[in-house]
């Protein structure tokens, strides 16, 4: 450590030169960082709908463990200038600040409102976004100066399944609610009884609180920030399969986690497997060039056309039909303007490293 320290923390701007090996350290730290905060994430939504909620929780815990290495990273970006330009470091230096300031707020959040169990509080909202943002400078960061190869692509797709997973983390809550909701009414409940008396107390009944969102917000999400997500990423990683290697990923973690939570005792949930269904789709209609606008309202089709057999399945959470119609042509202009994004001169520019600084380097032993 005391090495890395001194031939490591020294001053430079950003665009310093890195080499391969430096760069690929330095975004391995980054996916490790991200992983602990995932699985931490993964663990506290299951943990929510079985245990009153505790800041010290181990979820809490080792979500926590993920913000400190995300920090120390960003300091070192911030005083080493290595790997970063100046665009993916304010990222960075914004998303990670968002974020410290939402874990307060959180903090107060529940202090005055209580359980909140909901995933789309306010407080909750910003930690996403400051995570989303320092997410996309850390993908900036990397594929501006990473070398095309394989290891780009690699590091390229975890950081997008970061991402992903992130942008659908809201959902959770439906996909636990309905199946906790069920076990309630069949006098199963995989609640504690001190978790149910709670909500009791503030005047929830048990479906307000495990299903405290209207109907229309988890196929909305789903299609309109999930698919747009996978779109955007297909289009910046440039493999033909992007989407689909990124849902097919996210589905199989999801899938491992619930067995895993589920071998521990803690409740299921449902799996978003439409999501697939919308991937898929994604990658023919980027390979195949067809417009935004137009792919947009198909793929929302096939994506609800599909949902209607998994609910019939009783394996996710309830939809309402009539939000077909606004839900696909929210996705069809959303993905309109990436289209017309793609195109502009501002993105050119935007693609363009800034220049690796005239920093002197210090001789490392």
């Amino acid at each position: 450590m005391r090495w890395l320290w001194l031939a490591y923390m020294t001053p430079g701007r950003p665009g310093r030169v890195t080499t391969a090996t430096e760069l690929r350290w330095i975004y391995t730290a980054w996916l490790g960082a991200f992983l602990l905060k995932m699985l931490g994430s993964s663990w506290d939504v299951s943990w929510h709908f079985m245990w009153l909620r505790d800041d010290l929780a181990p979820p809490h815990l080792l979500n926590s463990a993920g913000t400190v290495l995300v920090v120390a990273l960003v300091v070192f970006h911030s005083y080493s200038g290595y790997g970063v330009d100046r665009r993916a470091l304010r990222l960075m230096q914004w998303g990670i600040g968002a974020f410290l300031v939402a874990v307060p707020l959180d903090i107060i959040n529940h202090r005055i409102n209580g359980l909140d169990i909901t995933s789309w509080s306010p407080s909750h909202a910003l930690l996403y976004l400051g995570t989303a943002i320092m997410l996309a400078g850390a993908i900036r960061g990397w594929w501006l100066y990473a070398a095309p190869g394989r290891v780009r692509d690699l590091v390229s797709l975890g950081l997008w399944l970061f991402f992903l997973e992130n942008v659908l983390f809201p959902n959770q809550h439906q996909e636990y609610g309905v199946l906790s909701l069920s076990a309630y009414e069949a006098g199963r409940t995989t609640a504690e009884p001190q978790l149910l008396d709670f909500a009791a107390s503030q005047g929830q009944s048990p479906a307000m609180f495990m299903l405290p969102v209207p109907s229309w917000v988890h196929p909305a999400w789903l299609v309109c920030a999930g698919l747009l997500s996978l779109v955007i990423a297909r289009k910046v990683v440039g493999l033909r399969w992007t989407a689909t290697i990124l849902a097919a990923t996210y589905l199989a973690y999801r899938a491992v986690m619930w067995l895993g939570l589920v071998a521990i005792g803690f409740p299921p949930s449902v799996l978003p497997v439409v999501l697939i269904v919308g991937a898929v789709l994604i990658d023919v209609a980027v390979t195949r060039r067809v417009p935004g606008w137009a792919a947009g309202m198909v793929i929302t089709a096939a994506v609800y056309a599909a949902a209607v057999a998994q609910q019939a399945l009783g394996v996710l959470p309830p939809w309402n039909w009539w939000s077909a119609l606004p839900v696909a042509v929210g996705l069809a202009l959303l993905w309109a303007v990436v289209d017309t994004l793609a195109r502009s001169r501002w993105l050119a520019r935007s693609q363009t490293a800034d220049e690796p600084s005239a920093d002197v380097v210090a001789v490392r032993d």
